[in-house]
């Protein structure tokens, strides 16, 4: 079972454990220059708002109709991540963007694979922030109109045909249940100003391949076997311009997105996570070979990012460097 509750999705399956809830959020957050550097992670600015897309079926495509789940309103270049909290209740979670998996490159399939892994597991997995080209390096999610050619999904497969984002969740059989810690990775909520452009916007948009970041996706420890395959939930996570977002819902769209130059000046945190006790998995050479906005804006003759400077991250926080297993970090007073 899905639920919407307060621009949270909540994965429940009352019928394998009471434990086994998880709940996935989308992050606004800064879009890392897209300058071939790499960056760590940036803080999430606040969740994206999501709605049902049954509840606006007179005013969306009927593609969305008949796929169904939730939606979102995204900028063009605007970037996100996404945001995994499971308690205790460990769970394998696949990612796709257009229908190609963040992880693998491959298009999509509904089971598990291990050879090579195209999945999470989660709580173990507390955040993926884009496309993992190789080990420990993501490029950043960023929403491009789709049918501009910007998309993983059409520099794979030559087609704007799906857009968005596909999660599918499958809980840990009960019998193997051993809790487990979770990290967060906070941010300050910020209201910049609205500015509403005039212009018209393509309606659907796909996630294309932005800056490096710095993200390790963590080896699964399990048996593909303690995965419960028969127990999945999926969903459809349809992304709609910011600027067709009103239309549609006739609610006013998020503010407009942060610089890095006023993420800088605002002190707002980067952070890098470690993990010691875990191995991350090599990452895709299909996803790797992806072409960036910036790299195919350049080919195109186009400017598809506006503000795209190099910055340096200051008031980096690191998150378990150097802990073993359970130990507590010791902050600041």
């Amino acid at each position: 079972m899905i639920e919407l509750k307060r621009d949270v999705l909540v994965f429940r399956f009352p019928k394998v454990h009471e434990d086994a809830k998880m709940r996935v959020d989308f992050q606004r957050t800064l879009r890392i220059p897209d300058d071939d550097k790499d960056y760590p992670l940036p803080a999430g600015l606040g969740r994206f708002p999501l709605r049902h897309v049954d509840d606006f079926a007179q005013r969306v495509p009927q593609k969305w109709i008949d796929h169904g789940g939730i939606m979102l309103p995204m900028y063009q270049s605007e970037a996100l991540w996404i945001n995994f909290s499971a308690g205790q209740y460990p769970f394998a979670v696949k990612v796709a963007a257009g229908k190609i998996n963040a992880v693998t490159g491959d298009s999509w399939t509904d089971e598990l694979h291990r050879e090579p892994q195209d999945y999470m597991v989660v709580p173990h997995q507390p955040w993926l922030d884009g496309y993992c080209i190789e080990k420990g390096l993501i490029r950043q999610f960023v929403a491009m109109p789709l049918g501009s050619g910007y998309s993983a999904e059409e520099q794979i497969t030559g087609e704007a045909e799906h857009g968005g984002l596909q999660i599918v969740v499958y809980p840990l059989k009960p019998e193997l249940y051993r809790p487990v810690a979770r990290m967060t990775r906070g941010g300050p909520m910020f209201e910049a100003e609205f500015l509403c452009a005039a212009a018209p916007a393509a309606f659907d948009m796909g996630l294309a391949p932005g800056g490096k970041m710095r993200q390790e996706i963590y080896d699964d420890t399990y048996e593909l076997s303690d995965w419960n395959q028969e127990r999945s939930s999926r969903c459809f996570v349809h992304i709609c311009n910011s600027l067709a977002w009103r239309a549609v819902t006739q609610e006013a769209p998020p503010t407009t997105p942060l610089t890095a130059r006023e993420y800088k000046n605002y002190g707002i945190p980067w952070f890098e996570y470690y993990a010691d006790d875990a191995k991350a998995v090599q990452g895709s050479k299909l996803l790797g070979k992806l072409k960036s906005v910036a790299q195919l804006g350049k080919e195109k003759g186009d400017v598809p990012l506006p503000d795209n400077e190099s910055i340096q991250p200051e008031k980096i926080v690191q998150l378990r460097k150097g802990l073993s297993k359970g130990q507590v970090r010791e902050g600041t007073f």
